[in-house]
């Protein structure tokens, strides 16, 4: 923070706010131009919502601007919208929650049109089903999954939602220019000359508006702790939660441009995009002490993402049950090894992160604080995915087991969720495998595949699906680079296929043969 951050002494009295030059203009020269564009035509505004510094000074500016209006005058609607996650900094959660709730209160009692509305990711999108469910790795600067599908998926649908009912609409952001040069860049390149406005950069028929571009980090702090906070309460709680510390806080994330937030106080606490999170960090040192085995949490899932760790974390197969290489580069100047490209997190490493990720959420709570660290209906949804998982399926069910194993109680389960197999099943699958040499987990796939097309009149397609089984790895990463190099192993395998579609067709002929003959 700078020097007028960490010295700023709040007011004991309100100053005349409408007098205060900002950005080096008067405060009521920037009230009036937002009246002005408000009152300009019909298109409806949504705010979005962060609840950090500069988020806070754009829907209290607007709020304050909208009660100076006349009442007959407020005749569209603004929606605030702030993205939750799900994985936000926990002692923010509480403070952005408790806003949008005074936001909609005081807004009835003031008689403005204006409603706040948290959105979510989808429940199949979220980050524990990703990274626990489908075993996504930890997001990195090379792989960032998560912006797209936990931000700007949810606010670009609710945007998307109010265009096809409206037509056009202008989203309000808190945006400026000062916070970095790729930043101010993009608010350049999409401004519409002698307008207010600038286009968005993927939504159509969407426009956005930026009333505070060009303010410094410390004319933001001077607005907040001088004008009156028009939901009721104080600016305080969020200056306290700012002040010792260098994280900034993360905007609403409506386009790719956005860099990483992985610093900041209100961004996610899992983020792993950056080496440290110097804002939980920040809190830890400041008092929240309880936060400290989410901190080593997260600190965990960053270890795993560094490449000499990668192998213990990670299965050698892709989700698509191949193992795939980056290939190697040949030159006058160097000569470089093909690169393996590990898959999904490991099955075993993903339960041991959801019962250590229960028992964390559980002493918060015995101890200090109700917290809900991992939704329930994401637990059922990482079940299912666990029980389907394309290379190690969860035969035992363990999720609902561990889960009991830490709460001493079960959620309500859907008796029918489990898969075509059991654990017995396993077992035997296991003894064939010891016995003859086919992979369990491929008998599986084969057994499941003939389940599926059962009943069916017409089994087309059937050969290549089981090509597609067999032409998965199957076997140790060390068995799958020698059959990928041996020529007689492959060959051995073109052998059996070509049996296997001979004897398909034989049984086929036969099949007809008896159908014709009844």
């Amino acid at each position: 923070m700078t020097t007028t951050e960490e010295t700023f002494i709040y007011p004991t009295h309100q100053a005349m706010v409408s007098d205060l030059s900002i950005a080096g203009r008067k405060l009521s020269e920037i009230t009036k131009e937002i009246q002005s564009l408000y009152l300009s035509d019909q298109r409806l505004w949504i705010i979005g919502f962060s609840g950090g510094k500069d988020s806070t000074t754009i829907l209290s500016l607007i709020y304050n601007a909208l009660l100076e209006l006349p009442k007959d005058k407020l005749t569209k609607h603004i929606y605030v919208v702030s993205s939750d996650t799900l994985v936000e900094t926990p002692v923010v959660v509480d403070i952005i929650l408790s806003v949008l709730d005074r936001i909609n209160q005081q807004a009835v009692a003031d008689h403005l049109p204006m409603t706040a509305h948290p959105v979510r990711p989808k429940p199949d999108q979220t980050f524990w089903v990703n990274l626990l469910g489908r075993g996504y790795p930890a997001p990195t600067q090379t792989f960032r999954w998560c912006t797209e599908r936990m931000k700007i998926n949810p606010v670009s649908e609710f945007i998307l939602d109010k265009v096809a009912t409206f037509g056009e609409v202008i989203v309000v952001l808190g945006s400026r220019s000062l916070e970095s040069s790729s930043r101010a860049q993009v608010i350049a390149n999409y401004q519409i000359k002698g307008s207010l406005l600038s286009r968005h950069s993927s939504l159509p028929n969407a426009f956005t508006y930026m009333p505070i571009a060009t303010w410094s980090a410390d004319e933001v702090w001077e607005y907040l702790m001088s004008a009156p906070c028009p939901w009721e309460g104080t600016n305080r709680q969020l200056f306290e939660l700012y002040k010792g510390s260098n994280a900034g806080e993360c905007p609403l994330v409506i386009d790719t441009s956005t860099p990483s937030c992985g610093n900041s106080r209100f961004g996610c606490w899992t983020c792993t995009v950056v080496t440290k999170d110097k804002a939980i960090e920040g809190l830890i040192q400041t008092g929240e002490t309880w936060m400290q085995p989410i901190l080593d949490f997260r600190n965990e899932l960053h270890f795993s993402t560094l490449p000499e760790n990668k192998p213990t974390y990670r299965n050698y197969k892709r989700r698509i049950g191949k193992v795939s290489y980056i290939k190697g580069e040949i030159t006058e100047e160097r000569n470089t090894q093909a690169k393996h490209i590990p898959g999904p997190y490991w099955m075993s490493v993903r339960k041991k992160w959801l019962e250590q990720l229960l028992k964390i959420e559980k002493d918060i709570c015995d101890s200090t604080r109700k917290i809900e660290l991992i939704q329930k209906d994401e637990l059922k949804q990482i079940r299912q995915f666990w029980l389907r998982d394309p290379n190690e399926p969860d035969w035992a069910d363990s999720l609902p087991a561990i889960y009991r194993s830490v709460y001493g109680k079960d959620l309500n389960w859907v008796e029918n969720d489990a898969g075509a197999f059991t654990e017995p099943d396993a077992i035997l699958l296991k003894e064939i495998e010891s016995e003859h040499g086919a992979p369990a987990e491929m008998v599986m796939k084969l057994i499941d595949l003939e389940l599926a097309m059962t009943g069916l009149s017409r089994r087309t397609g059937i050969l290549t699906k089981i090509e597609t089984v067999l032409k998965q790895d199957w076997g140790t990463l060390e068995d799958i680079n020698q059959r990928n190099t041996a020529p007689e192993m492959k060959n051995i395998y073109h052998d059996k296929l070509a049996d296997l579609k001979q004897r398909y067709e034989r049984i086929k002929s036969n099949d007809f043969r008896v159908i014709k003959s009844n």
